[in-house]
């Protein structure tokens, strides 16, 4: 059984704080950042400090492309996944295949460090008005973006990592940023089903492994952003939907989940929402005051998170032998010079 509270750490290598936490059973994962990543060899020396505390914790990074990615120097650098969909526009099979090749490199790349999962694929659509989107979203259509991250799920899937697609039930139509504003979606829940929660249900039934909750207010449907809302989790995910895999939260500690109150208020509102795992990152006090929390009503934490730790199928050298790993970097590096409309 795996704690509830994921949450981060300053450097490159791990304070005695830090290695006090990660040994507390109420802790589970760890996410990784750029600030925690100079080199190959520091990060593997990192994760080993991290799993000589914590053995059974889940790691994990936004390593998406693009402009999300933390880990760069030494690994292959990746392109937005608006690339996939401008290809998918002039071939459709060829796109499909680039991004099993993508989904593949992104992910053995990390797990033959020992990170389990990166938070991808994004699932939102590109409706033009998201600076936070954008290009990280495969495209506008949902029928385009439920091909190519299928395709590259399957690529994360043979590299031995699970997906988690996000941000449930769609992040693409509202302008605001939700690390630094309260995003307010005013669609009807009609208008919702038509466009963004199509990949996200198409995908679960071809086995998406976990979904993380937007911290947005689809205001006509629920009051509260979708990582609190039991509508949006219980019902509408889990009861509808029929999903049973795991539910990230988003970070609790963005602007856009502060409509829930204090951290503790956060962390109880997702909980009771349905969330499995709860992310507390980039601030150690919050993060103290969750734990303090979980630890007072000894939360038993979920045995869905299980499911998420990697496969390691290589290592590092084992890896940059392979012919599939030098194909999929030329993939990247082509793909990486394309422009993207």
């Amino acid at each position: 059984m795996s704690g509830a509270l994921m949450l981060d750490v300053a450097g490159l290598s791990l304070t005695a704080e830090d290695r006090t936490l990660l040994k507390n059973p109420q802790v589970g994962g760890l996410i990784l950042f750029s600030r925690n990543y100079q080199s190959p060899q520091q990060l593997s020396d990192l994760v080993t400090e991290i799993r000589t505390c914590a053995p059974d914790i889940l790691i994990a990074v936004d390593q998406e492309g693009g402009r999300v990615q933390r880990f760069r120097e030494g690994f292959t650098r990746l392109p937005p996944m608006a690339v996939l969909g401008r290809a998918f526009a002039e071939d459709a099979s060829e796109a499909e295949a680039l991004a099993v090749e993508l989904g593949w490199l992104m992910a053995a790349e990390l797990v033959a460090y020992g990170v389990d999962i990166s938070f991808a694929p994004v699932l939102d659509l590109n409706f033009g008005v998201s600076e936070v989107i954008g290009d990280r979203a495969f495209s506008a259509d949902a029928g385009v973006v439920t091909t190519l991250a299928g395709a590259f799920i399957e690529g994360m899937r043979g590299a031995g990592m699970a997906s988690t697609g996000k941000h449930f039930p769609g992040h693409g139509w509202v302008v605001a940023d939700s690390h630094h504003e309260i995003p307010v979606d005013e669609r009807s829940l009609a208008d919702v089903e038509a466009q963004d929660l199509l990949p996200f249900a198409a995908l679960m039934e071809q086995g998406l492994d976990a979904v993380m909750p937007a911290h947005v207010i689809y205001q006509q449907i629920d009051s509260r952003p979708a990582g609190f809302s039991p509508f949006w989790i219980e019902q509408k995910l889990r009861a509808e939907l029929g999903f049973d895999g795991v539910v990230f939260s988003d970070d609790l500690t963005m602007e856009g989940a502060s409509v829930a109150g204090g951290f503790v208020e956060r962390a109880q509102q997702a909980l009771e929402a349905g969330c499995d795992m709860l992310l507390v990152c980039n601030n150690r006090p919050a993060a103290l005051q969750v734990l303090s929390y979980l630890e007072s009503v000894e939360h038993s934490g979920s045995e869905r998170i299980e499911r998420m730790r990697a496969t390691a199928l290589f290592s590092p050298d084992s890896l940059k032998k392979s012919e599939r790993w030098k194909s999929a970097v030329e993939v990247a590096q082509r793909l990486i010079n394309e422009p993207v409309n």
